[in-house]
């Protein structure tokens, strides 16, 4: 019986047969027009702009009562489905983000369908995590890794780092889980912890840094050379300098494809280097790692597979959506001993639920996580990785289409080496200042998107302003790139007749 102290109990399920019936039926919906949308991305512009209408029911009060799920979806459908960021589209060259895949999309149903808490437990999605990442190290050259899935490449390479620092400082008998990196009156004073990278290096060791309580200064940059390659001879000075200092260098990072040109680090020397300096080699490949997967361009990221740790994700040249990234760490001693923290209410147990611990609790921050791993599971076993292998070198090959077709038209340059998949590009008539030209190439960027005819993004190379366009897009065609080169050379000589 109910009464005013005994309400009826509620659920967020169906509550009868006829409502799961209905909930079907929208969810059958739901399936369908997803599929739809992606079927026809190439009927559809590459980016949208969001009208005020959009805009104002995106920013509406509380709802302090439902509507029901079908109007909630009608929203979606009317108000978000047609404004995204737009890189699902064929023509979406920006920063470097993965279109994501259909199968993708409903692995990350089915997951989020099971809803497994991914801090271990005994459980069937613990052990495909597992064997995926077994899958990664073989693949990646670090059999018998230690790794655990993470949002992204910044999380990825932040927990390495924190690996490193705590494995080189306990070679010096430092304890920083215990100490921290503060001083103690009661502690031997011992100078700053510091890493290394090149200037290229992606922002997320100014992050990593700060966020350790190391701070911006011990990220040391190293100057690049022409390729936008580490200064070998840099990197020795600058070590050697800070320990003449008192400092401590504690790790070397090297860049398996740089954000901005796509430049790889010589991994090899690195790796020599930081062997014979006692120092942890740790390898950001935010996206450039996957290349390794390829006999065609293994050779570029050479070395990666001496690397102490390695960051990496899947959401990126792996094609997946996100959120999938990876830590893998050789040693899988050090990893858990950075990272676990027991506790009387996560004991593990020989038998039941919690039998054999929580081990991907014990090799990161996180405790709780989502179950990332099944659709790079799901699609590995689907597709086969040499088609991954196939699909990066596809988007190499494209790649070098676009530089032959800047190498070909005088209108054009060329602003850096493309040794890999991004292009840092301009429309560079003669006769104009550079100037004029940041001017000219920043709304040929703009018009490009506002049109829908594709997404590139923009860098600084050389103090000028670049098209960069990162192509991790397995839509893409020839074809795309050349709507890209004939776009930006037609509003651009459409903007130098308006004056």
């Amino acid at each position: 019986m109910t009464s005013p102290n005994n309400p009826p109990e509620e659920t967020f399920d169906p509550a009868s047969p006829e409502e799961w019936e209905s909930f079907r039926i929208l969810s059958h919906r739901m399936v369908d027009d997803m599929l739809t949308h992606l079927e026809n991305l190439r009927e559809q512009p590459a980016w949208r702009e969001m009208p005020a209408s959009v805009r104002t029911a995106l920013s509406e009060p509380i709802p302090r009562t439902g509507v029901g799920a079908d109007a909630a979806y009608l929203d979606f459908v009317q108000n978000v489905l047609p404004y995204p960021d737009g890189n699902l589209h064929p023509r979406f060259f920006g920063w470097v983000k993965g279109n994501g895949t259909a199968l993708g999309m409903m692995a990350d149903m089915l997951a989020s369908g099971l809803n497994p808490h991914m801090a271990g437990f005994n459980q069937a999605p613990a052990l495909v995590e597992q064997q995926l990442i077994d899958w990664l190290a073989e693949l990646l050259g670090m059999p018998g890794g230690s790794g655990v899935l993470v949002t992204g490449g910044t999380m990825a390479s932040t927990l390495a780092i924190g690996v490193a620092r705590f494995a080189k400082a306990r070679e010096l008998g430092i304890d920083v889980r215990e100490d921290g990196v503060q001083q103690w009156s009661d502690r031997p004073q011992r100078g700053p912890f510091v890493f290394y990278g090149s200037s290229e290096t992606h922002g997320w060791a100014r992050k990593a840094t700060e966020f350790m309580g190391l701070g911006n200064r011990a990220f040391r940059r190293v100057p690049v050379d022409s390729d936008y390659r580490i200064k070998m001879t840099a990197l020795a000075e600058m070590v050697a300098t800070d320990r003449a200092a008192g400092l401590i260098p504690f790790c070397v990072v090297g860049t398996a494809g740089t954000v901005n040109t796509g430049a790889s680090d010589d991994l090899t020397a690195i790796a020599e280097f930081c062997r014979r300096e006692n120092l942890w080699f740790h390898v950001d490949g935010a996206f450039g790692a996957l290349a390794y997967l390829s006999d065609k361009l293994r050779a570029q990221v050479a070395g990666l597979d001496q690397a102490d740790s390695l960051g990496f994700d899947l959401h990126k040249w792996g094609d997946l959506p996100f959120e999938c990234a990876c830590v893998l760490v050789r040693d899988p001693e050090v990893h858990r001993a950075t990272y676990a923290a027991p506790a009387s209410y996560l004991a593990a147990a020989t038998r039941g639920v919690i039998a054999g611990g929580l081990p991907f609790a014990d090799r990161g921050i996180d405790l709780t996580r989502g179950f990332k791993a099944l659709k790079a599971w799901l699609s590995f076993k689907a597709e086969g990785v040499d088609k991954l292998v196939r699909m990066i070198e596809q988007n190499v090959a494209q790649t070098q289409h676009l530089v032959d077709r800047v190498e070909a038209d005088p209108d054009l340059e060329l602003l850096a080496p493309a040794p890999l998949n991004i292009a840092c590009i301009r429309y560079a008539p003669a006769g104009i200042t550079n100037e004029q030209l940041d001017a000219v190439n920043t709304e040929i960027l703009l018009r490009l998107q506002e049109s829908g005819v594709a997404v590139p993004s923009s860098t600084i190379i050389d103090g000028k302003f670049a098209i960069r366009i990162a192509n991790v897009n397995h839509r893409a065609r020839l074809s795309d790139i050349d709507v890209v080169i004939d776009g930006i050379l037609r509003i651009g000589r459409e903007l130098r007749e308006i004056g």
